[in-house]
């Protein structure tokens, strides 16, 4: 649905996929990665924050594990592993491919998705990326998943973020 509303904004003349740019944070972090390694081409830039991205391990580590009732387990069910491993970010990524740039946000003391999900999601992304586009990830030191964050701190990210985002779009 995600992908198919990126298409029709470029399809009915809103934009393009130069000028597109898709954000999301947590499991809206989830959603823009799997669009992200599903369609690069459609996307001119992205912004994935705190995001759940190996969604074969993620019930793992911290909280991942009172999640497998809404996203499944994949060690213990063969289909679960099947459907989570079709859109699992970190498991789609493909090499030699062009990714839109990004910008990925998470915080050091996120115990709600921790930030390995981020970190591993980088790196696998450079290591395969042929390195056109600009590849950025901002850990946030002491700060956790962003509830309760201080205003400076969130106007900080969000300055960054933005600029980020204008400047991928604009140039």
């Amino acid at each position: 649905d995600f992908i198919a509303a990126g298409e029709w904004l470029i399809e009915a003349g809103y934009t393009n996929s130069k000028k597109l740019a898709i954000e999301g944070r947590s499991n809206g972090g989830l959603l823009v990665a799997a669009c992200l390694v599903q369609r690069p081409d459609l996307f001119g830039a992205v912004h994935c924050g705190v995001p759940v991205i190996d969604m074969l391990r993620y019930h793992k580590f911290s909280a991942g594990r009172y999640w497998t009732s809404e996203y499944g387990n994949a060690e213990e069910n063969p289909d679960h592993f099947r459907f989570m491993l079709a859109y699992s970010p970190l498991h789609n990524v493909q090499p030699d491919h062009t990714y839109p740039p990004l910008i990925i946000t998470t915080a050091d003391t996120d115990d709600r998705v921790v930030p390995m999900h981020a970190k591993k999601f980088a790196a696998t992304l450079q290591a395969a990326d042929n390195g056109r586009n600009p590849l950025l990830i901002r850990i946030e030191v002491r700060a956790g998943h962003g509830m309760g964050k201080p205003t400076a701190k969130l106007i900080e990210e969000a300055t960054g973020v933005y600029s980020f985002l204008w400047t991928m779009l604009n140039k």
